[in-house]
């Protein structure tokens, strides 16, 4: 039994088999293969291991951390989030905006209509469909206000983000606020120094706030494109892309 859990906790191309993971008839196959066992059931490995809730015929993805100040940068965000900066209370007149884009938000139409649900049967959406373009969909989330600003663009890069950035910090209260913090990821659109440079020159109470590497999750726009993409995108049956952008922006004022 402990030499079947260690089989399991190794991965198959440590022993030459040409499989991605393992699953109980693989491993009962190769026990048996490998002598280690004359014979045993497939029920009986999934007992042995479901004892230390082993299941090697699952997997998850992961990112290791590779920033080597993550800790330090993540801390910032979530300190902000707690409405709390350099060790400090975020005065009134202080806001955190969480942004990003959510890319290549493609306009898909089917070949033939989608069925409404009906008695015993689900939505009906036809597999074949005609592409009709794509377009970018970017938004702010004010963290503590609960406010929501998106726009759709034809693409991401440095000028459609700006125009967002714009969109808010051209209103109030964020015209006059004596600081609005944005927390950003690492894309192209708002990387590095010369992102600080230029949306800090273009608005002297805007400061700059970089997530970690690969720590976008820690976005909460984040959590509002996943709803977006559940409730608004899912299915894909747009007519074009004008259809898609009424949603987006029809949704968002809901």
């Amino acid at each position: 039994m402990i030499e079947v859990k260690a089989i399991a906790c190794e991965l198959p191309a440590v022993r030459a088999v040409p499989l991605g993971r393992w699953s109980l008839a693989e491993l009962r196959q190769e026990v048996i293969t490998t002598g280690l066992v004359d014979d045993v059931s497939v029920s009986t490995i999934w007992r042995w291991l479901a004892e230390d809730a082993l299941k090697p015929w699952r997997h998850r993805s992961w990112i290791f951390p590779r920033d080597p100040g993550f800790a330090t940068k993540a801390a910032v965000v979530l300190d902000l989030y707690a409405r709390r900066f350099q060790g400090r209370r975020l005065a009134p007149g202080e806001f955190v905006i969480s942004a990003d884009e959510k890319t290549s938000i493609q306009a898909r139409c089917r070949r033939h209509p989608t069925l409404p649900p009906a008695a015993a049967r689900a939505m009906r959406v036809e597999h074949e469909y005609e592409r009709g373009g794509a377009l970018a969909y970017l938004a702010a989330w004010d963290v503590h206000q609960a406010r929501l600003f998106g726009r759709c663009e034809a693409s991401t890069g440095i000028a459609p983000f700006g125009r967002l950035v714009e969109q808010v910090m051209g209103t109030e209260p964020y015209v006059s606020a004596r600081r609005v913090f944005w927390v950003v990821d690492n894309g192209s659109s708002h990387r590095g120094q010369a992102s600080i440079d230029r949306l800090e020159g273009a608005w002297e109470n805007l400061t700059l706030v970089h997530l970690p590497v690969h720590a976008s999750w820690l976005n909460q726009i984040e959590i509002y494109f996943s709803i977006v993409q559940r409730k608004v995108l899912t299915p894909n049956d747009f007519l074009d892309l004008g259809e898609v952008a009424q949603r987006l922006l029809g949704f968002q004022h809901r």
